[in-house]
Parts: structure tokens; C-alpha cells; sequence
């Protein structure tokens, strides 16, 4: 109990200086240089909605051990809250700033869909054509899929099968490479009768992407995506690679026991599925384009954000890479949340609110209460 209280304490210490705060109320430009935003003092209206929020994270930071998280918070454009806290590395104390880069886990998929809306509008990929049509070496299964069913998660392809497979140590060369964890397996069920998420059909995605950009998926993902929207944070996570401001990650049991050190894992085998890093102001950078249709048209933001639909007719409450839902109070919510070993994000967007909010932890252990500290930036519906 006293190595865990003065661990806390240690941490509040921390959250009082410089590494813990860059707060700002600047604008969130696509050609922002790799540094956080300058600090200055936010919006009047905002700072008693900051304080409220940063208490309930910081609360959750405690009672669920969650070493090192960041936020930032966008509206209208402009960076209203960016802060960092805690620690990215516990054993050697370093600090986590809006610089960490954190695993993303599924958010990376809203990623990967961005790359298949820019081959879209390109006319060089049909949504509706069935997957074969880009990658014929693909075997044919029971029931055909299309591309659409495939990023809908309708297309019946598997999930995880076993913690091996999420905790795959295993490198994977290329997208190719990673089909063969599955490509032999037969269909869930049949396409369209039933919702059913899957990362590994995220992984066939990547290989949809790729062979109509003509080029390897993690390439044209920076090159299309990444660097024009000026996410100069985002990488796919090479393990052996040197990637500066890489948090530590961290695992716990339950909420009694000690934090420790996540396994390591090579997420090779789910890039599109799972397998990049990034920090929140670039995740917030992201929502902000995807909101203003500043990468892709309105019209191809509209498809992605409208909920499929299984054979029956019933919502799936999923478009092509993104949740879409209402909250509580009727506001349309455009989100991904992801799970990673050692690692939470997630991604929020309320379009008709001008809001973006992007949260990062290096741990595995859930944040009960955001949706409450997001409650104070969200104005009451008249």
C-alpha cells in the first residue's frame, strides 16, 4: 500500500510541472510542425469544463493504475485542451506528454478506410466488387463478400482465434504473408446475415488497399493519409525500430494487483487491423479532417459514416471503418476505440458540435468515465 501511495504521489507531482500541461487555444493546422502546440491559456468558457475533465481522468488514472495517458480536445478547429499525464515509462520516469506516442490498437482501421475512400474517389476501387477482384489469390470461400462487407464487418471473416494470435511475436514480411494466419479458415457466417468484428478482415482489407494503389498498404497509408493530413507522429510500430517518444506499455491483472511490464508483441500481422502508434493531437488531427471532409469529399464521408445494415434489415451501428452512433442526448457520435497490448485509444467526433476529443493510455485497463469528462464540452441540446 505505501509503494502504491507514493507511486500516486509521485504522479500528482508530476502533473503540476511543465511535462504534464500543454494546454492551448490554437488552430489545428495540417502543417503543424512535430512539436506540441504552444502553450496558452484556453477560452474562458472552456477552463471549467478543462478542470472538470482532467479530474475525472485523473481519478480513473488512479483507481484503474493506469500509468501514462494524454488528451486532446478540438472544437471548431481550434485546440481547446492538449495535456499530458502520468508517465510513458514508469521504471525510468519519463514523463508522458501530447509528444508520446501510444499504441492505437483499432483505431488504426478508421486509417485504413481513409486510404480506401481516397481509392474510391479515384475510381480505382469498387466498394461493391467482391474481394477477389484485387486479390484473386485469395481463396474463394463458401459465399462470396464484397469490399463494402468486408470493411463493414459483414463479410463473416474471423476475429482473434486465441491469445496467440493477439499476442503474435511473429514478423510478417508483408500484407501476404499475414493472409496465411487465415486465409484457409472457413467463413463465420454467411455475409450480411450478421455483424461480427474482425481485425483479421482489416488485415484482408490491407491487401484489397494495396493491390489497387498499386503499391505496399503502410506506403500509401503515409503517403496519402498521414503526411497531407500532417500526422507527423503517426508510424506503423515496428518493433526493433528506433521511434522516438514510443511509451512503455503496461498490463494489469485487475484493480488490485501491480501494473506491469506488457508482453512484447509484433503487430506485423494487423496494420490496418491494429498496428500503428500515434499521439492524441494527431488522432484529434485526424477527426478534424474527417469532419471537414479535408482529405475525402463530403459524399465519401457520408458513406463511411452511414451505419450498415445486415440482410434483415437491422443497423449495425458500424460504416466503413467508424462507429456511428447517438449519444444519451440524441448527438449524432462518430467514434473507434482500440485495444492494444499495453495500450488504449480512443477517438470521438461529434460533427454537428464541431467536436473532437482523442485519448491515449499506455495501458491495458479501461477508462470508465470519459464519456462523462467529454459531458462537460458538450453543450445541452435546446
Amino acid at each position: 500500500m505505501t509503494q502504491e501511495k507514493d507511486y500516486w504521489l509521485m504522479m500528482r507531482s508530476c502533473f503540476a510541472t511543465a511535462f504534464a500541461v500543454t494546454v492551448c487555444a490554437g488552430p489545428l493546422s495540417s502543417q503543424a510542425s512535430p512539436v506540441p502546440y504552444a502553450i496558452a491559456q484556453p477560452p474562458l468558457q472552456e477552463r471549467a469544463a478543462i478542470d472538470s475533465a482532467r479530474a475525472i481522468l485523473l481519478d480513473g488514472m488512479r483507481r484503474s493504475g493506469i500509468p501514462g495517458a494524454a488528451v486532446t480536445v478540438v472544437r471548431d478547429g481550434r485546440v481547446v485542451w492538449s495535456e499530458g499525464f502520468g508517465l510513458a515509462d514508469a521504471e525510468n520516469r519519463v514523463p508522458a506528454t501530447t509528444l508520446t506516442r501510444f499504441r492505437i490498437g483499432s483505431v488504426s482501421k478508421p486509417l485504413a478506410t481513409a486510404a480506401l475512400g481516397i481509392l474510391i474517389e479515384e475510381g480505382r476501387l469498387d466498394l461493391d466488387a467482391p474481394v477477389q477482384r484485387y486479390v484473386p489469390s485469395f481463396p474463394a470461400k463458401r459465399y462470396p463478400f464484397t469490399v463494402r462487407q468486408l470493411a463493414g464487418h459483414l463479410a463473416g471473416i474471423r476475429h482473434y482465434g486465441n491469445d496467440e494470435e493477439f499476442l503474435s511475436m511473429k514478423h510478417y514480411g508483408s500484407v501476404s504473408d499475414a493472409l496465411s494466419i487465415f486465409r484457409n479458415d472457413s467463413l463465420q457466417f454467411r455475409p450480411g446475415e450478421q455483424f461480427g468484428y474482425s481485425t483479421f478482415g482489416y488485415v484482408l482489407l490491407s491487401a484489397v488497399i494495396e493491390s489497387a494503389a498499386g503499391e505496399p498498404f503502410v506506403s500509401f497509408v503515409r503517403r496519402r493519409v498521414i503526411d497531407p493530413i500532417g500526422m507527423r507522429h503517426t508510424v506503423a510500430e515496428y518493433p526493433d525500430s528506433i521511434i522516438p517518444y514510443r511509451a512503455r506499455f503496461y498490463s494489469r491483472k485487475d484493480s488490485l494487483s501491480a501494473i506491469h511490464n506488457a508482453p512484447f508483441v509484433d503487430n506485423s500481422n494487423k496494420w490496418a487491423g491494429g498496428g500503428y502508434l500515434s499521439t492524441t493531437e494527431d488522432l484529434a488531427l485526424f477527426g478534424q479532417s474527417m469532419s471537414t471532409a479535408g482529405l475525402l469529399k463530403r459524399g465519401t464521408m457520408d458513406v463511411l459514416w452511414t451505419s450498415m445494415r445486415t440482410a434483415d434489415g437491422k443497423p449495425t451501428n458500424y460504416g466503413v471503418g467508424w462507429s456511428v452512433n447517438t449519444d444519451s442526448s440524441g448527438r449524432r457520435m462518430i467514434s473507434h476505440s482500440g485495444g492494444s497490448v499495453g495500450g488504449t485509444a480512443l477517438l470521438f467526433i461529434f460533427p454537428e458540435e464541431r467536436l473532437v476529443f482523442a485519448f491515449l493510455f499506455n495501458s491495458d485497463q479501461r477508462q470508465p468515465q470519459l464519456r462523462r469528462a467529454m459531458s462537460f464540452f458538450l453543450r445541452k441540446p435546446a
